[in-house]
């Protein structure tokens, strides 16, 4: 494994352990649904930037792959749309952030009335070798992880998520982008990396690199500075 997916991992055992708030480059506030009760122990784990979950996106039948479950916050929003067994598939390489999560979703179940723990399946798995059949979601998403890879892991990671999309199946992204080359001294800071800072890319380039993977009509749905 690279040097720089074992701080990853690292970084995230201790956020497991231990909420962080700050340690994503930017946080942000749990998409309101009517019903929706999010756990403190869920928003106190959001690591991610923006959202990818749209009612666009997901409807009742939808079976929906997750990369990067962190605290479960947004794999208990898919679930709020299919609310049926095994309909959300959650996938995380770190299994002390796999474990927190499943508390999570039992704190989740008891506070919706309208949720069952088994609506999420738990797997422990790689971006960059996913334990999913070939075209067997709806829906993959991931939120501020593939930010992280570096070029040739990105192109893998983007090429196992088409795998496992069905036809006509969707792609939801929501990952920092920067406005010009970020310096190579910051990129190969590993820590600086792993917490989402230095890793990223300019829009044309990350758009390149999705629609390399095979990946055709591509929507910007919003963006919004952070310094």
């Amino acid at each position: 494994m690279s040097s720089y997916l074992e701080a990853t991992r690292d970084l995230y055992k201790e956020a497991a352990l231990t909420p962080q708030a700050d340690l994503c480059c930017t946080s942000s506030s749990p998409v309101a649904m009517p019903g929706l009760v999010i756990p403190t122990e869920m928003s106190e784990m959001n690591y991610g930037c923006g959202t990818t979950v749209s009612l666009l996106d997901i409807g009742s039948e939808s079976t929906v792959l997750y990369v990067g479950v962190g605290g479960g916050m947004e794999a208990l929003q898919f679930a709020y749309f299919t609310r049926r067994p095994g309909s959300v598939i959650a996938v995380d390489s770190v299994p002390e952030m796999l474990e927190k999560a499943g508390e999570n979703f039992k704190i989740a179940a008891e506070q919706n009335d309208w949720f069952d723990p088994s609506f999420v399946t738990l797997m422990e798995g790689d971006a960059l070798d996913l334990p999913v059949p070939d075209d067997s979601v709806n829906l993959a998403a991931q939120n501020c992880l593939f930010n992280i890879f570096v070029a040739d892991d990105l192109k893998r990671s983007l090429e196992e998520m088409r795998r496992v999309l069905r036809p006509g199946g969707a792609l939801v992204m929501s990952d920092p982008i920067c406005q010009t080359e970020i310096p190579t001294v910051l990129r190969d800071d590993e820590r600086l990396r792993a917490m989402c800072l230095s890793g990223a890319v300019t829009l044309e380039g990350y758009i390149d690199q999705i629609t390399g993977a095979g990946f055709g009509t591509v929507e910007v749905r919003g963006r919004r500075p952070y310094r």
